[in-house]
């Protein structure tokens, strides 16, 4: 199969799913299409060595990790300081009202945003699971090990649970 090939069946499976990481991982929409443009750019040019050890899910999601990873290292050159760690999250003010967020769209937004505030690997591990990646092929991914995906998962939806049962992020 040649490395087009293998491009357009990858874009043909997991395209949606990749635009949906972009979405999860960057807020700002021109950020969020260079670096869908860089994935599928790296993910062509990957395939050209790709050799089946993998899936081809699992390669397409470490490409666009690692992409990522660059994209966040990029951006804290850049003296960017919008992040938060999960502690910071969990401890950060409930300010919205419970009705605001209501109704699915809102509650995908509410989600999104919040994962937009975590720290890149903690994001990364929560928007792979939310594509319903088991944490073995997330481990792989990300390159820790199932144990510890297993746990933050458990702590990011832990936290979520609690944040969005007292009115949602601090919109601010």
């Amino acid at each position: 199969m040649s490395q087009d090939d293998r491009y357009s069946l990858a874009v043909a499976a997991f395209g949606p799913a990749l635009q949906r990481l972009v979405r999860s991982f960057e807020a700002d929409a021109d950020q969020r299409r260079d670096l869908l443009q860089e994935i599928h750019l790296e993910l062509w040019r990957s395939l050209e060595v790709f050799e089946e050890k993998c899936s081809l899910r699992t390669w397409v999601y470490r490409v666009a990790h690692n992409v990522y990873a660059s994209h966040v290292l990029r951006r804290r050159r850049l003296n960017y300081a919008g992040s938060a760690s999960l502690d910071e999250l969990a401890d950060a003010p409930n300010r919205s009202n419970p009705e605001v967020i209501a109704g699915e769209q809102q509650a995908v937004a509410w989600l999104h945003q919040t994962i937009q505030r975590l720290k890149p690997p903690d994001a990364q591990v929560m928007c792979l699971y939310l594509e319903d990646i088991d944490a073995n092929e997330i481990a792989e991914i990300v390159g820790i090990s199932p144990g510890a995906v297993a746990t933050r998962i458990h702590r990011i939806k832990t936290i979520l649970a609690r944040m969005f049962q007292n009115g949602g992020p601090d919109d601010t």
